[in-house]
């Protein structure tokens, strides 16, 4: 659900910030350091409960103040706006409400509130880690399978059972054996759904990736983190006796990655930066574009679309961003760099950034 109104309280330098973006597309310039970003890493924390940009929630928190509060009203097709919001303590706790009603877990949000985010960090999800790919396909799966969640939680507490068993030491193979009943069965499940998210989002990564550029040509592997001629029992009952030697369970889900690879190798070691941006900037999109389709509106979050693109593929990529008809966050240094010219029928509102002040620069629509 779009935003139709976000107020932002003690988020880094933002000690009070009102606005009502467009339903459309929404450009915030300023300097480096202006808070810009900022806006941005507020809206992700109201979806995900956590911030793009660091792992370590007293850092967002303002100086010298006890909590971080982000409030929004969420537009619906039909009825008045959904009242949601995310006070973030600087103990750690995490208060989240729903019209006015306090909610089980960030989750709820995360459903209300599906947030895309292309940023310069972007290419973490070529050069990171495979738990920031498994994150990725895990967001997909979680919008797209309803039973995804619940069974990777019931998956993750068998495999944390499972672990603590095996750091004791001496343990037998038929004990062993009964804890592993639970960790096949979930865990089947969510190979499962991620397969099946990876194979829905492929074709739309292909086509997205064309319009960006005619030059790449990039595939996607699915590594469900066991040999594919096996199920989870057989490799499991063939990796047991490791993972006592170990003292943790080597081989699962908990391996599994996303690979993207060229006709050469993997797209991390042959294409150039520009082209990683595009790869990864394909994927997003595409993730949204299937949310889309499965009629679930979200929001796109684009911090500093200049960077690694040029004016050409900048254009490319606003003009799909502007075809999902979706809510579009896009900050930049530069006035310049976002001059794309929008469609004479969407809705523009420009902003700008100074020292966490946010004003209203131009709204309304194009003009011809």
């Amino acid at each position: 659900m779009p935003l139709v109104r976000l107020d932002i309280s003690h988020v880094r330098n933002l000690s009070s910030v009102r606005f009502e973006p467009s339903l459309q597309v929404n450009v915030i310039v300023g300097k480096n350091g202006s808070g810009k970003t900022s806006v941005l890493e507020a809206i992700h924390l109201l979806s995900f409960g956590r911030s793009f940009r660091s792992h370590k929630h007293k850092t967002y928190i303002q100086h010298e103040n006890d909590a971080c509060l982000v409030f929004a009203q969420l537009h619906q097709t039909q009825g008045s706006p959904i009242r949601v919001g995310l006070q973030r303590h600087r103990d750690g706790q995490i208060d989240v409400r729903i019209q006015g009603q306090r909610a089980q877990s960030v989750i709820e949000l995360a459903e209300r509130l599906p947030v895309q985010l292309i940023n310069p960090d972007a290419f973490r999800l070529l050069e990171g880690s495979p738990s920031i790919r498994r994150q990725f396909i895990d967001w997909g799966a979680f919008h797209f399978d309803k039973d995804f969640i619940p069974a990777w939680r019931g998956w993750q507490k068998a495999l944390k059972q499972r672990n603590t068993l095996l750091r004791r030491g001496k343990i037998s193979l038929s004990l062993l054996a009964a804890f592993d009943q639970e960790l096949i069965r979930l865990g089947e499940q969510v190979n499962q759904s991620r397969k099946a998210y990876v194979e829905k989002l492929t074709p739309h990564f292909e086509r997205v990736l064309s319009l960006l550029t005619s030059e790449l040509s990039v595939n996607l592997q699915f590594f469900q983190g066991w040999d594919a001629q096996k199920n989870l029992a057989m490799a499991v009952e063939a990796g047991r006796e490791r993972d006592i030697e170990l003292g943790y369970t080597h081989t699962g889900p908990q391996r599994a990655d996303l690979r993207v690879k060229t006709a050469t190798g993997d797209a991390l070691d042959t294409l150039s930066r520009g082209q990683q941006k595009l790869v990864v900037s394909a994927l997003k999109i595409a993730q949204g574009q299937l949310l889309i389709e499965m009629g679930r509106p979200l929001v796109f979050l684009v911090d500093d679309l200049p960077a690694e693109l040029d004016a050409n593929h900048r254009q490319k990529l606003c003009r799909l961003l502007e075809s999902l008809n979706s809510q579009i966050f896009i900050t930049s240094v530069e006035p310049d760099t976002t001059d794309f010219t929008w469609a004479d029928t969407t809705d523009v509102r420009q902003f700008v950034m100074n020292h966490g002040e946010l004003s209203l620069l131009s709204k309304g629509l194009q003009e011809s």
